[in-house]
């Protein structure tokens, strides 16, 4: 694995995404479309940048289970991490930050079932997504 220096608070918040998964890649679409203001950065978790990463945050879990979020020092995961991500993105979106007062245990059970049936859902990829031309500089790996 190449060397990742850990994120800090003046570097932009990492997205970790499933690369193979066409529910992840339309999120990550998604997020690009709206962060007008160009804060974040992605890794496929299937990369070696996301491994060391999540090494560095001593991350146990299965990774492929949950968008997870790299922001100031912190690593936040499944509902968690979608609702920080939407807190900072322009448009009605934002709205979604009100699910916020329902606490995790009831919000990231949701989460989880997605999460297990979205191949079923929504399709894999055989490999991970290529950014294009115009956003490779926001993708780390």
């Amino acid at each position: 694995m190449r060397e990742v220096m850990p994120p800090s608070s003046s570097q932009h918040p990492i997205i970790l995404f499933d690369g193979v998964c066409n529910l992840c890649n339309q999120w990550v679409q998604f997020v690009i479309k709206r962060d007008s203001r160009d804060l974040f950065r992605f890794a496929s978790l299937q990369s070696d940048t996301a491994g060391t990463l999540l090494s560095q945050h001593n991350y146990e879990h299965p990774p492929l289970q949950s968008a997870i979020l790299l922001m100031n020092g912190n690593l936040y995961t499944e509902s968690t991490a979608i609702l920080h991500i939407v807190r900072r993105l322009r448009g009605p979106i934002q709205l979604m930050t009100c699910f916020r007062v329902i606490p995790t245990f009831i919000r990231n059970p949701l989460y989880r079932f997605i999460a297990r049936n979205r191949y079923k859902w929504f399709g894999k990829q055989t490999s991970c997504m290529l950014p294009t031309p115009e956003t490779k500089m926001r993708f780390l790996d």
